[in-house]
C-alpha cells in the first residue's frame, strides 16, 4: 500500500467524524432542534404512507367514512362530507395531502422554515383529527387508550407546541403549563380506561383480536395476549386507569418525573405492539404510526425540560443567597455592583468578615450557602 493510500485511509474516519458533528450540529444542537427533526421525521413518515397504493383506491373514502360511525350528526355529516368529497377526486386530493405532509416534515428540518411548517401543521392536524380520525372517537364513547386514544394527530399539535422555536424552554408553553398537559392527557386516558366499552369482561381482548397486524409473528404475540387477557377486562382497565392516573399527576407535580415518563415510554411500547399493531403500517393500508411513538417522542420532550425546573429552582437559591448577603454589605461609598453596594477599601460585612470581590461573588453565593429554610421556601 502507497504511502498516498495509507494517507486517504488516515483521512476517512476524520471526515466520517466531521460529518457527523456537522449533522448533529444542524439537526440536533439541543433538545428542542432533536424535537424538531424527530417530528420532521415522523411527518414524513405519514406523507410516504399516504403514497401507498391503498390510499389511491376505494378503501381510503370508505375508511374514513367508517369514523362517522357513532358519532353526533354534525361531526358523522361532516364526516361523510369529507369521505364522499375525497371519493370524487381521489388522486388529486389524496396526492395533495401527502405533499402537504412531506413540506410539513421538510419544513421542520430546515431550520429557517420551522415557524411555518409548524404553523401549518397546527391547521392540518386540526382537519385531520376532525374528519380524518372523528376527534380520537371521543364523542362515540368507543375511544380506547390502547388503541390509540384520544389520536396521533392531536399529539404532533401538542408535540409542536413544546418545538416552538422560542426563548421559552417550552415553546409557546411555560414548563409548568407543559406539565399540566402531559398530565390532563393522561387523566383523560384513565377516564377512558373505566368507560364501559373498555372494561367488561372481553374489551380489552376485543381490542387486541380487532388491531392491525400484516405480519405472522405479530399477529401470534397478539393473540397470546389476548387470549390471556379473556375475561380479565375489567381488572386491566381500573390496573391502566389508576397507572395512567399515577402517570399524569406525578409529572403534572413535579415529582419524580423521569420515572414516571419513562413508565409512559414502556407503557406505550406495549400499546404500540398489541393493541395498534405498528400503527397498521405492515398491512400497507396505514395513515400514520398511531398514537405511542408519539406519546413517546412528548414523553422524550418533557425529559428534556426536567434538568429545566431544577435548574430555575437552584438559580432562585442563587439569587437569594447573593440578595441576603448583599444586604449584610456595609459599604464606605455606593457603587452599583449587580444590585450590591462595592468600595474602594477592603469593606466589610456586620459579622466581620471581608465583603466579596467581584472574583470572588460566584463563589460566595453557590447553592451551598442557601440556608435550609430558604431551601424549603422553593416551589417543588
Amino acid at each position: 500500500m502507497s504511502a498516498a493510500i495509507r494517507l486517504r485511509c488516515r483521512r476517512l474516519p476524520v471526515a466520517w467524524r466531521s460529518l457527523a458533528a456537522g449533522t448533529r450540529s444542524y439537526f440536533a444542537s439541543d433538545a428542542r432542534r432533536a424535537l424538531q427533526t424527530a417530528l420532521g421525521v415522523f411527518w414524513l413518515l405519514d406523507g410516504a404512507l399516504q403514497f401507498q397504493s391503498f390510499m389511491y383506491s376505494r378503501g381510503f373514502p370508505q375508511m374514513l367514512a367508517h369514523n362517522a360511525a357513532g358519532q353526533p350528526h354534525w361531526l358523522a355529516s361532516t364526516i361523510n362530507w369529507a369521505a364522499d368529497t375525497l371519493g370524487a377526486q381521489l388522486t388529486l386530493l389524496n396526492t395533495f395531502a401527502a405533499l402537504a405532509q412531506v413540506a410539513i416534515g421538510l419544513g421542520l428540518l430546515y431550520r429557517r422554515s420551522v415557524k411555518p411548517a409548524l404553523v401549518l401543521s397546527f391547521g392540518w392536524s386540526l382537519v385531520v383529527w376532525w374528519v380524518g380520525e372523528g376527534f380520537g372517537q371521543l364523542f362515540a364513547n368507543s375511544a380506547n387508550p390502547l388503541t390509540g386514544a384520544p389520536g396521533a394527530v392531536l399529539l404532533y399539535a401538542l408535540i409542536g407546541l413544546l418545538a416552538w422555536p422560542s426563548e421559552r424552554p417550552a415553546g409557546l408553553l411555560s414548563v409548568r403549563a407543559a406539565r399540566i398537559t402531559w398530565g390532563v392527557l393522561w387523566l383523560s386516558s384513565g377516564w377512558l380506561w373505566l368507560l364501559t366499552p373498555n372494561s367488561t369482561a372481553n374489551a380489552t381482548h376485543d381490542a387486541i383480536v380487532s388491531a392491525p397486524s400484516g405480519a405472522a409473528w405479530l399477529t401470534t404475540v397478539q393473540r397470546a395476549v389476548a387470549e390471556a387477557a379473556r375475561g380479565h377486562g375489567l381488572i386491566i382497565a381500573v390496573v391502566l386507569a389508576f397507572a395512567s392516573a399515577a402517570i399524569g399527576v406525578a409529572v403534572a407535580i413535579n415529582w419524580r418525573p423521569r420515572l414516571f415518563l419513562a413508565a409512559a415510554i414502556a407503557l406505550n411500547l406495549v400499546y404500540w405492539v398489541l393493541g395498534q399493531g405498528f400503527g397498521g403500517i405492515l398491512t400497507g393500508q396505514a395513515t400514520d404510526p398511531n398514537a405511542a411513538p408519539l406519546v413517546i417522542l412528548l414523553a422524550g420532550g418533557l425529559l428534556a425540560l426536567a434538568p429545566i425546573a431544577r435548574s430555575e429552582r437552584c438559580a432562585i437559591t442563587l439569587l437569594d443567597a447573593t440578595l441576603a448577603e448583599c444586604r449584610d454589605v456595609t459599604t464606605q461609598r455606593s457603587s452599583a455592583f449587580n444590585g450590591c453596594a462595592t468600595s474602594r477599601g477592603p469593606a466589610t460585612t456586620r459579622s466581620g468578615h471581608p465583603e466579596p470581590s467581584r472574583r470572588d461573588l460566584p463563589r460566595a453565593c453557590s447553592c451551598s450557602r442557601a440556608t435550609p429554610s430558604r431551601r424549603r421556601m422553593l416551589p417543588g
